[in-house]
């Protein structure tokens, strides 16, 4: 099982100290570095009706933007995990993670959902209600464009003839993983259309219940079901004892899991407490 670490965004607004993380991780042992997405974030006093885990108060650097700099910088893999992808034009997506890809010679896996901010939809100029339409024909229109020199397409909300990017990408087509709650449609477009399922679920039997899904949904389609791969997302909190977080990458481990990430956002950490984090994770799962 493959380890990453989640970048702390909201902990660590300076890049400056997300490229030391990024050394520290690649010293560390840890394979690859994750990104999380928002773009702007809601004021709640002007808007009561907001809900939400992040608000105008969180930073939270540009996606694209910090792994091409973190490409300069590092030998890790780059996740996005995950781009809200219905918010942005498509064939824009696709020019940007063509141009990480270059950049960190073909170590992008881009991971994508639908998001839940119907108010960072609204002040993006973007529709929320038919997201997850236009989510699966993005996905299919984003892989023509990273393969192909000249691409018409013609959908329901894309059109495009005779145009394509250049350069291309290193990986033709770059991998593309879905995050998603274990809802039976979000399950199924997974094993139609994905790569491999970013989890935001916990390992148990739920967890089971729903990569069976994917899988089932993958041999429907035709597709191998092995080729789909599990990342799980551990976040110990301010507990990192060596225990706790060898038995939740255990968990993750037994529920079939190909890459696991560690987030240590959200304890309220500084700089070097997230340095330390960094260390704390890797002795305990012995990398290095």
């Amino acid at each position: 099982m493959q380890v990453g670490l989640v970048v702390p965004q909201t902990e660590m607004p300076d890049p400056r100290h997300v490229v030391e993380l990024a050394a520290r991780a690649e010293g560390a042992g840890f394979a690859h570095l994750l990104v999380y997405d928002h773009v702007v974030g809601i004021d709640r006093s002007a808007r009561p009706d907001f809900f939400g885990p992040y608000d105008v108060h969180d930073p939270f650097h540009e996606p694209f933007v910090i792994l091409g700099h973190l490409a300069a910088t590092c030998r890790l893999q780059l996740w996005s995990g995950v781009l809200v992808l219905p918010q942005r034009q498509t064939a824009l997506v696709a020019k940007q993670a063509a141009e990480v890809d270059l950049l960190c010679e073909g170590r992008l896996r881009l991971g994508v959902g639908i998001g839940w901010n119907a108010a960072e939809y609204e002040a993006l100029g973007e529709e929320f209600s038919d997201r997850a339409d236009r989510y699966e024909e993005q996905v299919r229109l984003l892989r023509m464009l990273w393969t192909q020199e000249s691409v018409t397409f013609e959908g329901k909300y894309h059109r495009v003839r005779g145009a394509g990017i250049q350069p291309l990408p290193v990986q033709r087509p770059i991998p593309l993983w879905m995050g998603g709650l274990p809802a039976t449609r979000v399950l199924e477009r997974i094993g139609r259309l994905a790569d491999g399922w970013i989890a935001m679920s916990r390992p148990g039997p739920e967890l089971d219940k729903a990569w069976a899904v994917v899988r089932a949904a993958a041999e429907q389609a035709g597709r191998p079901a092995e080729g789909i791969g599990l990342h799980g997302i551990v976040q110990p909190g301010a507990d990192v004892s060596a225990d706790r977080v060898r038995r939740q990458a255990q968990r993750w481990r037994d529920a079939g899991a190909g890459y696991l990430s560690v987030s240590g956002m959200g304890a309220g950490r500084d700089r070097a407490g997230h340095l330390e984090f960094v260390d704390t994770v890797a002795e305990a799962l012995g990398l290095g």
